[in-house]
């Protein structure tokens, strides 16, 4: 089995779990009189409508704050793949007796020539302006795990994504279907 393989493998949820981040899942109402008939729908439309149009707005809020989770991740996996480019050429570089030039980023496309003596060190920014002294195979490692953990968390998140969309689709076809049968039975009603 490659790496590949057990890496989908791992990404896979659990039979009895369809969310990983605990999203409720959306009942499809196949039989609307008898779901109508229940005692807390209590036969009226409008107050069923609300409930499913309430849900329908919690499942495009989840799908919103994946959408962010999922953008942001974007964004962070390849400065974290670049990072760890990055230490790998000092590494190969620490033994050597010259000073490596390169160019570095000041800001969007404006960059500074450096000059690095040989180190076996380098500073990490953590986040919430926090940085770190790591040794070069600290750094190495913990940027390898770093971008697995951000891999995984992506893969979640399209799968959660998915799940979500499927939701609000059942919901949208519940809101139609209970509104359907409020039109029919009205009709039904003045028919008499």
């Amino acid at each position: 089995m490659s790496s590949d393989d057990s890496q989908k493998l791992e990404l896979e949820p659990p039979a009895d779990k369809k969310s990983y981040a605990g999203i409720p899942e959306a009942d499809f109402v196949d039989d609307v009189d008898a779901f109508m008939a229940k005692e807390e729908n209590n036969g009226s439309s409008e107050k069923v409508l609300k409930k499913l149009d309430e849900n329908h707005s919690k499942y495009k809020f989840m799908e919103f704050n994946l959408v962010n989770k999922r953008r942001r991740l974007k964004a962070q996996i390849p400065d974290l793949e670049n990072s760890l480019e990055m230490i790998k050429k000092l590494q190969v570089e620490k033994n050597n007796s010259h000073d490596l030039e390169t160019q570095f980023v000041l800001s969007d496309q404006v960059y500074a020539k450096a000059v690095i003596a040989p180190t076996d060190k380098v500073c990490l920014w953590l986040g919430a302006n926090v940085m770190l002294e790591y040794t070069l195979d600290d750094a190495q490692e913990l940027l390898t795990k770093n971008i697995q953990a951000a891999k995984k968390n992506l893969a979640y998140i399209e799968h959660d994504l998915d799940f979500v969309r499927d939701q609000f689709t059942t919901t949208e076809v519940n809101m139609a279907r209970v509104y359907n049968w409020d039109v029919k039975r009205r009709q039904a009603e003045r028919a008499k």
